[in-house]
């Protein structure tokens, strides 16, 4: 029996459309879908399901014709193009514990928590929260959903972990705002008052290093900036300057908290947080270096706050990781960072000071 080829090719969005979970999607939504998932072709005979994740993963038939074997008895031959190929093959409330190939023929493998964010988020903006600017924006505008709406950052960005209803009053309170090249959007030294989502158009970091302006980062669209000065009081590190004409998206400071912050922030004691490094995660020391020189946790790595924006290429996105600073203050910061970006972070309760205990 021969195994099934290996992927080769994308589905055609027309192709989603016909599957019923799909099928209510935008078709900006169908087109960033079919971009990231493939076919997989089945020969006849073959078992396509064999050695495949079922818990996790949804396989659809788009042609050919595939025999489904039930647990406890039961059989179900599906042919491509037919409504009983809208259906996952494997979702029809009976264990799949085998399938077979008659003919040749083409699958769709999509991973459950894909489906899932997708229909969650095109759902709400269809929903209640429909008549909004932003809610439309989103289900019919091609920027919006390639930058600050992308699949990609909501899967694993700032809005992954965000529960339905947060979602919803995001729709309602960001703040969509225009900016010419050259206009400066935050400066370096201000008091943070907003956090900003590129929908559309690139911007510039800067900051002033011994007198000089340096070049610190170039953002595009889907990129944040400003959560730095909301998260830990302090005023704004850098000077952001728009280099084309842009689309922002904008929430004041209590939005901030309430619909973002508090959700992505895992706050751990130090008991919670040594018993996690314990079992592998691992310390993340966010000060300055000649703090952390002489006085860190046992097999602390160093980033300094100014820096973690650089490591998030670095390190590894499948360990997790406590952040702690002196206080907590900018630990508080670093780790809203690498959480919107899609890392397993969790921040230090009161930092090293509640490590060390009293009197330290």
């Amino acid at each position: 029996m021969e195994a099934p080829a290996a992927r080769s090719e994308h589905p055609a969005p027309s192709d989603l459309t016909l599957l019923a979970p799909l099928s209510r999607l935008s078709p900006q939504r169908l087109n960033e879908l079919a971009a990231i998932v493939e076919i997989e072709h089945a020969r006849r005979g073959s078992d396509p399901i064999k050695g495949r994740d079922l818990q996790r993963q949804s396989v659809f038939l788009l042609h050919g014709e595939v025999l489904l074997a039930f647990r406890g008895g039961g059989t179900l031959v599906v042919v491509g193009g037919t409504e009983d190929a809208r259906l996952a093959l494997n979702r029809r409330g009976q264990p799949l514990v085998r399938t077979k190939a008659i003919t040749d023929a083409d699958l769709v493998w999509i991973d459950d928590d894909t489906l899932d964010v997708l229909a969650t988020w095109d759902e709400v903006a269809a929903g209640p929260a429909s008549g909004s600017h932003m809610a439309n924006a989103v289900r019919s505008q091609p920027l919006m959903v390639s930058g600050a709406f992308s699949l990609a950052n909501l899967r694993g960005g700032v809005f992954s972990r965000l529960p339905a209803e947060h979602i919803e009053e995001l729709f309602r309170r960001f703040e969509r705002i225009e900016v010419r090249r050259g206009d400066v959007i935050v400066r370096e030294g201000d008091v943070g008052e907003h956090y900003y989502v590129i929908e559309s158009g690139r911007c510039q970091v800067e900051r002033v290093v011994g007198g000089a302006r340096m070049v610190l980062a170039e953002l595009k669209g889907g990129d944040t900036f400003g959560e730095e000065a909301l998260v830990s009081g302090a005023k704004r590190n850098a000077t952001v300057s728009a280099l084309s004409d842009c689309l922002l998206l904008r929430l004041g400071q209590k939005d901030f908290d309430e619909l973002l912050q508090r959700p992505l922030l895992n706050v751990l004691g130090y008991a919670e947080a040594a018993e996690r490094v314990r079992r592998g995660a691992l310390w993340l020391d966010v000060r300055y270096p000649s703090e952390y020189q002489y006085d860190r946790l046992p097999g602390a790595i160093n980033v300094p706050l100014a820096e973690v924006r650089n490591m998030f290429a670095v390190l590894d996105k499948g360990k997790e990781y406590v952040v702690y600073c002196q206080s907590g203050r900018r630990s508080a910061a670093a780790a809203f960072l690498f959480a919107q970006r899609g890392f397993k972070v969790s921040l230090l309760e009161g930092g090293l000071r509640a490590a060390q205990g009293p009197g330290s």
